[in-house]
């Protein structure tokens, strides 16, 4: 009773701290039916309904079914219910892609709205579909809240330029770049650090956009949010290297060692580079490390080591002009005052960042300052603890000074992780002293006695190192170590003998690296060892002791007695010893029958024999394989005669058995194993380039000219007249580009309907005055100037604002020449599409091509031709199309427009099909814009086929005739939003223009543009159901030269009736490949952007040769 009652007062407290929250919304989110909310006419009803989709979300299940009724939702004038819309949105909007594209002008309406935090949510989502149609869009959007008066609309503005830059379209990278431009020269530290990540993300490398604004960079640095400081500092950095070089008072200075010898001229300059010398020799110990460090910061890891031979990162023709000095140099000094204060931030990432910064470019007795901040950030997470310590480890290692008064800071803690125990270890070693060496070791043989045997392992691995470092306490280290190796020291431990075994094979290991330092000192260390051969069990270690006892046989007096006795025990007992064992015996033995002479090799010898006698027979094959070598290799030993027969050949073979076991391998550096990355990166964690690592930029890299050109590239991108890029605003706050600027600038007076029959009647080439686009970069960036800012309180648009501006350019035409074609119908094959291949379908063939007959039954839809062929040898019977789940229409009744997904009429059944027999059939379809698959299935002798009709866009139109006229009048009337342009390069006209000049036509030159045009307007005509309007040419256009060449076509959209007009623009040579200028104005701007995507794809495929 009591438990009950105290189950119940839990459940009470529970839900009184729940009251007021939405935690109730994670409980039974589907208690409420979601469906009705959604579409209920109550804000609170709506909230409610959306807040349980997003629960749902975020516990993982998947909502979107619910897509369509959230969309329309969009509109709401609730700021709650907008916002939750674009919450669901961005995070379905790139599996619907169709659905959220419907709400694009939605999103365009709300970036006017004179609510901040509404067009910033509108320009997070818009950023946040991922799709090349709607790039265009996104970066004028983009560019337009680059300006707005709002820091957090600038903000996100910013955080969407990465977005749009993942979509990698080529057309948009100058117009990213000069907003990432703005955006940095922006007054709003929040806005800057945004800028800076997509600085970081888009252009690293442009580092003459950071110049312009350097010193105001830096000054703002301290109030810029945290993560915006890391990528901020790094750019900051990598400019002052690019510009000013590396500082000569800094540990970079160890690139240059000619700096210092370099000759002088007056005392002052020998003095201060004498101190600066002194100061480089005290503070660092191991100069070759501190190269390698210098030049993997600069020339990356992977390329130094490649490179390791000719390791010169910095040429010594000009290494004085590649330094400047941290002391004078006004822009090293700002950056060094500016990022001080960030060694005390709270954020350990912005801590190791300003620290970097002063690790590179600081003087050398001013690094020192960055011990502190770092040590402090040691009492942090263990995770963020580990990440200091790696960076610490590197600094500990160049500079010990610097972390040697600090040792009691790297004692090891009970509560360490496994991993930072290893860094602190490693440490320790590197910043002993023959002062604290001895502190050290006190905590050491604590550390030797911990539980963990690996930890244990890996104190006696720092052993070793303190000993290679401090050659002083070698002894030391030495006999401390031996003691770990003796029999009593093995069986007192309370581990189990695996545990045990790598404390051994690692002391044993650290024994071997400190004797081959300096061997004579410690004979006495490899007789212990020798001496307790029997009573070590571990065959890694064992085999330790016998590459010791093979390696230094001639050493001392003592050792030479010794190793006889010892290959025969060693022999005695070959069989039962472990692999490795076996390898070092087989080794050993070469090497004392190599040195040995009188007495001592006739018993080393026949050891030898014996030995490879019995590693003939091995079952282990590496051992066998490895007996025949050493035999051949030393046969002249097992001849009777000696080394008198053969005498050349022995000699070869002796030389080259010396070469391998005689010989002393030159000790392999251990910075060569090392690998050193920025300090504060990634990769320095991980030990390798880490995906977007680029090391330091080569110093004095970045020259004036570069400045200058870098300078000049902003006011080039204003003023060229690219596709999208050139949208902008005027002072009404609309939106028009040049080329809707200048397309009601004039028309003739003559029918642009070309007939297909009247290839004899008109003549081949008319003159008209239709006007050329002109370039009015005064103008335009005249109205950017004055209107920019103020566009964003007009939620009124002036209707007459475009034509007033394209009345700038309104006198400035000139003449063009239009070019009949001729008859091209027998040109036209729309393209065949298979249905069903026959392999699939037991012999029956099903293909479809789209149609330009308008339907019969609805102007709305789209007529498809279906031929059905038996390939197989009996007939098939009752063939017939019905919709996947089962739900047509019946023939001759008319589709529901309501519909909002993919329909047909289903079709006349074929009731047989004799073998290759071939029956067409027609369908009509309704795709509502939809470019997914409609799924079919396709019944044949009561057999089903599930099969896939693709749409294809070209289709959704039917022909408007209309004369140019016409055409230039509804242009005018579609500029800005409604104009989509994109750029591609078109080749199908080379082959005709090849096969031209094989036959010899009289007139090359002018028959050559009457090709190009007929292959372009046959290719248009194909993929899409349009009306060739008119073809026009300049009239001054040069021989040989396709640029100007213009061809126009109109078409209607069937589900809307809107016209639909596209412009092609030809630019370039005609026996080259032509860049091709696709030009939309349509007024439904989903539509537009997908037919140009489709026209620009078929475009660019290559002509299908037969």
């Amino acid at each position: 009773m009591f438990s009950t009652t105290a189950e119940n007062f839990s459940k009470a407290s529970t839900m009184v701290l729940r009251i007021g929250t939405d935690a109730h919304l994670y409980d039974d989110p589907d208690d409420v039916s979601i469906s009705p909310l959604l579409d209920s006419k109550f804000d609170s009803e709506k909230c409610e309904a959306l807040k349980r989709l997003l629960a749902l979300i975020a516990q993982g299940l998947d909502v979107s079914n619910y897509f369509p009724q959230v969309v329309k939702n969009v509109a709401s004038q609730s700021l709650e219910v907008k916002k939750l819309v674009y919450l669901y949105l961005l995070h379905y909007a790139e599996r619907r892609p169709n659905e959220a594209l419907l709400s694009i002008n939605i999103f365009q309406r709300d970036l006017g709205d004179q609510n901040p935090l509404v067009r910033a949510w509108a320009l997070r989502t818009m950023a946040g579909i991922r799709l090349h149609v709607i790039s265009p869009l996104v970066l004028v959007a983009v560019r337009k809240c680059a300006r707005d008066p709002s820091v957090y609309v600038r903000k996100c503005a910013a955080n969407a330029l990465p977005k749009l830059h993942d979509l990698r379209l080529e057309e948009n990278a100058t117009a990213i770049v000069e907003i990432i431009g703005i955006l940095l020269n922006d007054n709003s530290p929040g806005v800057v650090g945004a800028a800076a990540a997509a600085f970081a993300s888009v252009c690293p490398n442009n580092l003459p956009l950071i110049g312009r604004n350097y010193k105001r960079l830096c000054e703002i640095l301290p109030d810029v949010e945290e993560w915006g400081q890391i990528i901020l500092i790094g750019i900051l950095l990598r400019y002052v290297i690019a510009r000013h070089g590396l500082a000569k008072e800094s540990i970079m200075a160890s690139l240059g060692p000619d700096i210092f010898n370099s000759e002088k001229s007056g005392s002052e300059s020998d003095s201060s580079y004498l101190e600066i010398k002194k100061t480089y020799e005290i503070g660092i110990q191991e100069p070759e490390l501190l190269a390698m460090v210098s030049r993997s910061y600069l020339a990356g890891q992977d390329k130094y080591l490649s490179h390791l031979d000719n390791s010169d990162v910095i040429s010594s023709e000009n290494i004085s002009s590649q330094f400047t000095s941290s002391k004078n140099d006004e822009n090293v000094k700002i950056l060094l005052q500016c990022t001080s204060p960030l060694l005390w931030s709270t954020n350990s990432a912005v801590v190791l960042a300003a620290a970097g910064v002063h690790w590179i470019m600081s003087p050398v007795e001013e690094v020192s300052k960055i011990v502190k901040p770092l040590l402090f950030l040691l009492r942090s997470s263990d995770a963020s603890k580990y990440v200091v310590l790696c960076n610490i480890q590197v600094f500990a290692k160049v500079m010990p000074s610097l972390f040697g008064p600090h040792i009691e800071d790297f004692f090891i803690s009970s509560s360490d992780a496994y991993q930072v125990k290893s860094l602190k270890l490693e440490i320790l070693s590197s910043i002993a002293t023959d002062a604290s060496i001895s502190l050290i070791f006190q905590e050491f043989q604590d550390y030797v006695r911990d539980p963990d045997r690996r930890f244990a392992a890996d104190t006696v691995a720092a052993i070793g190192l303190c000993a290679k470092r401090n050659p002083k306490v070698a002894t030391t280290c030495v006999e401390g170590l031996l003691a770990l190796t003796s029999p009593k020291s093995i069986n007192s431990t309370s581990g189990s003998m695996d545990d045990d075994a790598v404390v051994l094979i690692q002391a044993i290991t650290s024994i071997k690296d400190i004797i081959k330092q300096d061997p004579t000192n410690h004979e006495k260390a490899i007789i212990f060892l020798i001496r307790n051969l029997d009573a070590i069990k571990v065959p890694v270690a064992r085999a330790l002791i016998v590459w010791l006892v093979g390696e230094y046989n001639s050493l001392g007096t003592v050792i030479p007695k010794m190793v006889p006795i010892i290959l025969k025990f060693l022999a005695r007992g070959f069989p039962s010893e472990s692999i490795e064992t076996k390898h070092q015996i087989l080794n050993a033995a070469v090497k004392v029958i190599l040195h040995f002479k009188g007495e001592d090799f006739h018993t080393a010898r026949s050891i030898l024999s014996y030995v490879l006698e019995l590693a003939k027979f091995d079952l282990n094959y590496d051992v066998r394989d490895r007996a025949r070598v050493l035999r051949k290799l030393l046969s002249c030993y097992f001849i009777s005669n000696g080394l008198e027969e053969n005498a050349d050949n022995n000699e070869i073979q002796l030389l080259l058995a010396e070469h391998i076991f005689r010989e002393k391998i030159k000790q392999s550096t251990e910075m060569v194993n090392n690998r050193f990355y920025l300090p504060g990166s990634l990769s320095q964690i991980v030990f390798h380039a880490a995906p977007g690592y680029e090391p330091l930029p080569e110093p004095c890299s970045l020259t004036e000219s570069d400045m200058v050109k870098g300078l000049e590239e902003p006011s080039q991108t204003e003023d060229s007249n690219s596709d999208v890029d050139s949208r902008s605003l005027n002072e009404e706050g609309s939106y028009y580009t040049e080329d809707s600027v200048t397309a009601s600038t004039g028309a003739d007076n003559e029918s642009a309907a070309i007939e297909s029959g009247n290839n004899n009647a008109d003549p081949l080439i008319n003159f008209s005055d239709v006007g050329k686009p002109q370039e009015e970069t005064n103008d335009l960036s005249e109205l950017m100037s004055k209107g920019a800012l103020e566009s964003w309180l007009d939620e009124n648009d002036n209707p007459g604002s475009s034509q007033n501006v394209a009345g700038i350019d309104s006198n400035a035409s000139i003449s063009s020449a239009r070019i009949s074609i001729g008859d091209i119908s027998t040109r036209i094959k729309p393209k065949v599409y298979t249905l069903l291949d026959p392999t699939y379908g037991n012999g029956l063939k099903v293909v479809y091509k789209y149609s330009s007959e308008a339907s019969t039954i609805s102007p709305s839809l789209v007529t498809v031709d279906i031929f059905f062929e038996n390939c197989s040898p009996d007939p098939m019977s009752k063939l017939s199309l019905t919709n996947e789940d089962s739900e047509s229409l019946d023939q001759g009744s008319s589709l529901e427009p309501q519909k909002d997904v993919p329909s047909f009429v289903p079709m006349e059944e074929i009731t047989i099909l004799e073998p290759g027999q071939t029956i067409k059939r027609v369908i009509h379809v309704n795709f509502h814009h939809h470019l997914l698959p409609l799924k079919l299935i396709l019944w044949c002798n009561d057999k089903n086929h599930p099969v896939k009709l693709r749409p294809d866009i070209g289709y959704f139109i039917k022909p408007l005739i209309m004369d140019l006229d016409v055409f230039s009048q509804k242009e005018s009337q579609l500029p800005g939003m409604f104009e989509y342009t994109r750029r591609c390069s078109y080749t199908d006209h080379l082959a005709e223009l090849a096969n031209d000049d094989k036959d010899g036509s009289e007139s090359s030159t002018k028959d050559s543009f009457l090709i190009i045009c007929q292959s372009l307007a046959s290719k248009m005509l194909s993929n899409a159901n349009l009306h060739l309007v008119s073809v026009n040419m300049p009239v001054d256009a040069n021989l040989n030269d396709a640029s100007g060449l213009c061809l126009r076509f109109s078409g209607e959209i069937l589900s809307s009736s809107f016209p639909c007009l596209i412009s092609v623009t030809l630019d370039g040579k005609c026996f080259e490949p032509l860049n091709v200028s696709v030009k939309i104005n349509c007024e439904e701007t989903v539509f537009g952007l997908n037919l140009l995507n489709r026209i620009v794809n078929f475009l660019s495929e290559p002509q299908l040769t037969s």
